[in-house]
Formats: C-alpha cells, structure tokens, sequence
C-alpha cells in the first residue's frame, strides 16, 4: 500500500525528516521504493538529464506522462509526484485538466507545481479536484529567464518577504508540501518554522522537513558539473565507462564471449546439416 499525504504531513509533526529523490524511469524507480523513500518525483529535470534539453522548458506533458507512467510501474508504496510542465497551468481550467491526467493516465498520486502567491488559485482549484498538490518557491527553473539565470533566491529584505509570503499562500491554498530551492539557509529554516505543512528542500540548508536531490546528481552519471547543492554518493559515470571500455576490448580480443555466456545443442544436428 502507497503511502499517504497524510502520514507525509505526521512525519513533519514528529520531527522526523522526509526524503525525496527523482526518477524518470523503471529501474530506478524501483530501487527507490525498495529503499524505503516515501516520496519520489517525476521531475520535469527529465528534459536535462535524460532528454538532453538545455533546461526544462521544452519538456512537453505528453514526456512527462510517458516517464511517470513508468515511475508508477516500479513502485508500490512511494508517493509518485508528477511535475507539471512549462505552460500546462497558465490557467485554472488546463491546470486542472493536466493534474488530472498525471493521475487518470500516468497513475501519479498527486502533482506539484511552481509557483507561490501567483499560483495560489491554481493550487485551490486543482485540489479542490481531489488532487493532491506539491508547491515550489525559490529558484524556480521554468521561470529561469525571467529570474536572470540560476541565482540563490530571497536574500534581500523585500525578497525574503515574498518567499515567506509565498509558502504561506501555499499552505493556505491547501498543498501538501513545498518545496524550497536555492534558498539561504536561515530563511529556509524559518519558513519551516513558520507554516504547518512540509517544507523539502534543494539547496536550502538543513533546516528544511526534508531533502530532494536529482537521482542523477548523487549517483554521479555527470562528471562535467556538479551542483553546489549535491553531494555524489557514487561516481556511476566512471564506473559505467569502465565497463563499457572492458566489454569492448574483452569483444575485440575474443575473450567475451565464453561458453559460459552460450548455449550449447546436440552437434549431432550440425553434422546432419552438413551432410
């Protein structure tokens, strides 16, 4: 059985911290659940780190299904979250009717979405629906353009207002959770401290409820960049490009592969066809 919203919001109420990791496919997702993590999201990240976008914009919902789809598939118990693309809840009604499909066709038990006080009539609607809804505040990738680039956000007096504001518009419109990305550390805490639902943070300190880290990042599949907010827990890149340089020379030589690899047949047969 799949883990509630419920025990979700409890874990913040018992102090006990909330992990959360993306996946974008089967396998992964599998071994996510396997572990243990209660909460794992179908990131629009997808576009960058296994479509090859530039960033995530061009990630289109009909992708994001497909991946979810599979995410749902590899799981039992873990919370699978649909991240909502670029463009699909610029208003209430395609808001509405994309959340929707994340769960009627991909299977997702609930969705998130950016945005904080713009996107509190958003996130009223679609949980009125019967949807559960993740916020994100912060450094908001879809609106990187707008935001100048990939900047740490709220570290001015004005600015910091806002994002509390924000998590509170949030909690009022009845999310679930939000999630808090590159934010100093000290207003991260604070806005914990302040609003009653989960705050999961990326890039905001330790005082968030709990952590969310793209899969790719703390397993190493990148070695060209690492986020200052990820720590790689295993370098799969190198280790991957080991095999990968063995198999090709074990081909080459001849030695892969062995009898242990084949499968075997009555040579008797071979004998006949040669007659």
């Amino acid at each position: 059985m799949r883990i509630s919203i419920n025990e979700i919001k409890d874990m913040k109420q018992k102090g006990e911290k909330i992990t959360m990791l993306t996946a974008y496919d089967y396998i992964t997702a599998g071994i996510i659940d396997e572990v243990g993590v209660p909460l794992t999201l179908v990131g629009d990240s997808l576009g960058m780190v296994v479509l090859g976008y530039p960033s995530t914009i061009p990630v289109t919902i009909d992708e994001m299904l497909h991946h979810t789809k599979a995410v749902v598939r590899g799981t039992g118990r873990t919370i699978v979250i649909g991240d909502m693309p670029f463009m699909t809840y610029s208003n209430i009604s395609d808001a509405q009717r994309n959340a929707a499909r994340f769960i009627q066709e991909a299977g997702a038990q609930t969705v998130k979405l950016e945005g904080g006080v713009n996107m509190a009539e958003t996130v009223r609607s679609i949980v009125s629906c019967g949807i559960p809804v993740m916020g994100h505040i912060g450094l908001t990738p879809q609106s990187i353009n707008q935001l100048g680039g990939f900047k740490v956000q709220g570290k001015s007096d004005e600015a910091a207002a806002r994002l509390l504001e924000d998590a509170r518009a949030l909690e009022q419109a009845g999310a679930f959770a939000v999630v808090l990305e590159t934010v100093p550390a000290p207003l991260a805490a604070l806005i914990t401290r302040t609003i009653s639902i989960p705050t999961i943070g990326i890039g905001a300190g330790a005082g968030c409820d709990g952590q969310v880290q793209v899969i790719s990042d703390i397993l190493g599949l990148f070695t060209d960049f690492v986020p200052k907010h990820a720590k790689q827990y295993a370098r799969l890149a190198e280790a991957s490009r080991a095999a990968i340089t063995e198999y090709v020379r074990e081909v080459k030589d001849g030695t892969f592969p062995t009898e242990q690899q084949s499968f075997s047949m009555d040579e008797s047969i071979l004998d006949r066809l040669t007659k």
